[in-house]
């Protein structure tokens, strides 16, 4: 099942931080994915976040941040890009966790890390407009559109219990 809503920020809060928070029992893992904020140009490889992705990194923190509680990230998950490592930054600062690398293009053994390594916790991974709408399938058996390469506003959140069936909640931030 997969739900879509846009609201503004004040009630985003609020709603992610019942999403989050009323996500289950511990056997329940619930799987935050966005794609990286927005880059600088296209002239490197591997270009750094853009202004306006620096401040998408903050307002990221600002949404999941909390410290402590049931709803805060254990984990969070960035590819071996410079992108996805300054969007997941800020969080992992307030966290005070470091974020674990994995390789790009490795969908599946993400998903199997997340699964079998992060049963009933809250996780975050930080993809990219191909890898995060294949890790939500891998994760839930669910289909999400693709993303354009100019939308960086995406928030999916996969709850994964351990019997029955997947659920999606899609928000823009």
């Amino acid at each position: 099942m997969c739900i879509e809503y846009h609201f503004g920020m004040p009630l985003l809060l609020m709603l992610l931080t019942i999403a989050i928070g009323a996500a289950g029992p511990p056997s329940t893992t619930t799987v935050v994915l966005v794609r990286h904020a927005e880059r600088q140009g296209t002239m490197t490889a591997d270009p750094p976040l853009s202004p306006a992705g620096l401040a998408r990194a903050q307002r990221l923190a600002a949404l999941f941040g909390e410290t402590h509680g049931n709803g805060r990230i254990d984990t969070i998950y960035v590819t071996d890009t410079r992108r996805t490592q300054q969007t997941a930054a800020p969080l992992a600062a307030d966290l005070h966790e470091r974020p674990i690398v994995m390789p790009a293009g490795d969908v599946a053994g993400l998903a199997s890390r997340v699964l079998r390594d992060n049963r009933g916790q809250h996780v975050l991974i930080v993809g990219h407009s191909n890898t995060v709408p294949e890790l939500v399938h891998a994760l839930s058996g669910l289909t999400v559109d693709p993303i354009s390469d100019g939308d960086y506003e995406n928030i999916y959140i996969v709850t994964i219990p351990s019997n029955g069936p997947a659920t999606l909640l899609h928000l823009r931030y």
